[in-house]
């Protein structure tokens, strides 16, 4: 008996620094790590750096020994999902699609694990599943499943794995739907129509579907909804996202929500508003009917990155590198200051008491978490960075246009 114990203590801790999904364990964006490093540059404190066939912006997941990402092929005709080390060497590549001449923003969806299989999903709708040793266990088309993709900047939404189940929302002028697939096999469970009265580019959205406190969050077309995981059935639905009497025909939403136990952090786009939701809401949500919403601030929303949510406090980085911090509990202003002089599209990632802020132009600012806005550290890697960062292992993974790099003590 003890022995099986043991074993099963073994087998948690194992597991336990894995990032296995494009925000980390909880989908949040948070490590429970410690010890994690705060100040590197090109040499020092980089422990390996494995160079990538072509640019991408799909985050790196860890699973025990194993980094995967998805990455376009050196000439463009493929979207790949490689394997790599912890120890930076590569195990092996297998095609996900094929046809990329002119695919937009071909690596953007990150692969999502279970810690025995791995899901990547291209902008061609192919979606591939494979067990971690780099055996095919199954692949779909969307696209022909569920129609032609009609968007301005090609499908980059990440799909969810949870209980078994593939979640993918599929939100575009050609159709909108949350799609439940068989993990095993990829067969459908469900499919949900999203409805909205929604025009134009607002139909477009680049979101990726989370979950948290058992409900399904879809985001897109003017409304973020909450789903039953079971059926897709609409638990609730959240308006005055983009309020008719001032309609912005552009407001595609491209950050995702942020799904917690006793919050839901929902942006919009282009400096909108950003709403805390209680997670067991109920029917319609909005400026009259209320009751659900913890708070709402009327501008200040990432136009990219997601929101994240760290020691009862939430931040949100500007595409302009101005880090503003929220009391998750009432919304409330606590700092708003610029982190650092690069653009960032990455979404924040945080761990032993810092904030991780990736920059496309290869910037890695350190702040402290808390009240109190402090810099710990701008690290400079000179490879463009639009993946969030990944936490495990005591290491810090950035995916940057030409290098995968692992970051930590050696």
């Amino acid at each position: 008996m003890k022995a099986s114990i043991c074993a099963l203590l073994l087998a948690a801790s194992a597991s336990a620094d894995d990032w296995p999904n494009w925000r980390g364990p909880e989908r949040d964006g948070v490590s429970a790590e410690r010890d994690l490093p705060t100040t590197w540059g090109r040499e020092s404190a980089v422990l390996w750096k494995a160079p990538l066939p072509a640019p991408g912006g799909s985050t790196p997941v860890v699973v025990k020994d194993q980094v995967f990402l998805t990455s376009p092929s050196a000439d463009g005709s493929k979207l790949l999902l490689l394997c790599i080390g912890t120890d930076g060497r590569p195990r092996w590549e297998r095609a996900v699609s094929e046809g990329l001449k002119g695919a937009k923003n071909a690596a953007s969806a990150s692969p999502s694990s279970d810690g025995k299989h791995v899901w990547a999903y291209s902008g061609t709708g192919d979606l591939a599943c494979f067990a971690i040793d780099g055996t095919e266990a199954w692949r779909a088309n969307l696209q022909e499943r569920y129609g032609r993709f009609k968007l301005g900047f090609g499908m980059t939404t990440t799909p969810l794995v949870h209980a078994g189940a593939v979640y993918v929302q599929l939100i575009h002028s050609g159709g909108a739907w949350v799609v439940a697939l068989d993990a095993a096999s990829g067969r459908e469970l469900w499919k949900a129509e999203r409805k909205s009265d929604g025009v134009d580019e607002c139909e477009h959205s680049y979101a990726s579907i989370q979950f948290g406190s058992g409900v399904l969050v879809s985001h897109g077309n003017d409304y973020t909804i909450g789903h039953d995981p079971k059926d897709g059935a609409e638990l609730w639905r959240l308006g005055d996202l983009n309020p008719k009497e001032k309609y912005n025909r552009t407001l595609r939403f491209v950050s995702s929500p942020l799904a917690t136990p006793g919050l839901i952090v929902v942006p919009t786009a282009k400096n909108g508003a950003v709403l805390g939701l209680d997670p067991r809401a109920k029917g319609k949500v909005d400026r009259q009917n209320a009751a659900h919403q913890k708070w709402r601030i009327d501008s200040g929303t990432p136009d990219v990155a997601s929101p994240l949510l760290y020691e009862g406090l939430v931040y949100l980085i500007g595409n302009n590198g101005v880090l503003a911090c929220l009391d998750a509990s009432t919304g409330a202003a606590v700092y708003k200051e610029r982190a650092d002089k690069d653009n960032h599209f990455a979404s924040p990632a945080a761990g032993d008491g810092k904030i991780y802020l990736a920059g496309r132009g290869g910037t890695v600012s350190v702040v402290a978490a808390g009240r109190v806005f402090k810099v710990l550290a701008v690290n400079e890697l000179g490879d463009p960075l639009d993946a969030s960062p990944a936490i495990s292992g005591g290491r810090i993974y950035l995916r940057g246009a030409a290098n995968l790099w692992a970051i930590g003590a050696r």
